[in-house]
């Protein structure tokens, strides 16, 4: 049995020149609004090149520009707080952030104090943009320059330094002296950089002279702290020896101080005694001998007392007994 297929015509509807022209105007003003619109974030500068020459910056918002690849917009992030890892890099960030160190790296953290030893030097630098215009035009890779800046400036103050200065006492001077050396290079070269901070994250001698290192240091510590020790001995000391000195001084001159006050009243009270004696000789033995008496009369424990007309005392007495207590 024969299939007997008939043919059908399929015919689309006609599209008038009109319809044709409206699309194609509302395709080209939609192309021009989305080259023309453009938003800057709050962190951002937008910085806007007219075949290629500096025209305008935008702040942060929904701006209008010129299409079709008449003007350029470049974004800047001037607000944001930037880093720069020397000797290391950050491998992954997070709460335990891990780091790697590379040959590239390595090369840079390798540098001579001034002392000629070699120490190893990671460091991190903080920085913002300050001028967006100075960023982008008046160096040509401002961030590159940036990094070799870090190392010239890095180099020459380590180099100005002895190795117990860099790695110990005088690492904290040192970043402050690098930071504001930095600055200063950065107006000078006016590659609009704000330097924020400078950090020696770690400063050691190379790994093959590291334990060395480490015990001529503990070493100097040592010294350090017996020489420590001994000035405290010497401080506690010489003013315990100093204050013995001044209390015998002070004894000594109180002592004759007292002497000659009790000879001076002996004197004196010699001298009235006298005037006394001179008016009534024999009142004034007699109340001597008074005063005497009741003077060393309470010093003896017994008291003999007798008449000296009584005869044949003597037996009454029992001397024997008194002799043998």
């Amino acid at each position: 049995m024969a299939n007997d297929f008939s043919t059908i015509d399929l015919k689309l509807p006609k599209i008038k020149p009109g319809v044709i022209k409206l699309i194609a105007v509302a395709v080209i003003v939609l192309i021009i609004l989305v080259g023309s619109l453009y938003q800057i974030s709050p962190e951002e500068m937008g910085v806007i090149l007219r075949f290629g020459k500096f025209v305008r910056t935008t702040n942060p918002g929904l701006h209008l520009k010129l299409p079709l690849g008449i003007e350029k917009l470049t974004k800047v992030p001037v607000q944001r707080q930037l880093k720069m890892e020397f000797g290391f890099r950050t491998s992954r960030a997070g709460i335990k952030s891990e780091y790697r160190v590379t040959g590239e790296s390595l090369k840079e953290a390798v540098m001579l104090t001034g002392d000629l030893n070699v120490v190893v030097a990671e460091w991190i630098v903080q920085y913002k943009i300050e001028d967006a215009y100075k960023y982008l035009f008046k160096v040509r890779d401002a961030e590159l320059t940036f990094r070799y800046m870090n190392e010239a400036i890095i180099r020459k103050v380590i180099g100005d330094n002895s190795v117990d200065e860099v790695i110990t006492v005088g690492r904290a001077r040192i970043a402050l002296q690098a930071k504001e050396e930095l600055q200063k290079l950065c107006d000078l070269y006016e590659i609009g950089i704000e330097v924020n901070q400078l950090i020696f994250q770690d400063v050691n001698p190379p790994d093959p002279v590291k334990a060395s290192f480490n015990e001529v240091n503990e070493s100097q510590q040592e010294r350090e702290r017996k020489i420590n020790e001994a000035w405290s001995e010497y401080n506690k000391e010489i003013p315990k020896a100093s204050g013995v000195a001044e209390q015998t001084i002070r004894g000594a001159e109180g002592y004759a101080m007292a002497r000659i006050n009790n000879a001076q009243g002996d004197a004196t009270r010699f001298k009235a005694i006298y005037r006394e004696y001179i008016r009534a000789p024999l009142v004034t033995r007699k109340r001597l001998y008074l005063e005497a008496i009741n003077e060393i009369l309470p010093k003896i424990s017994k008291k003999i007392i007798f008449d000296e007309k009584q005869k044949n005392i003597l037996p009454l007495l029992n001397l024997g007994e008194e002799v043998k207590k």
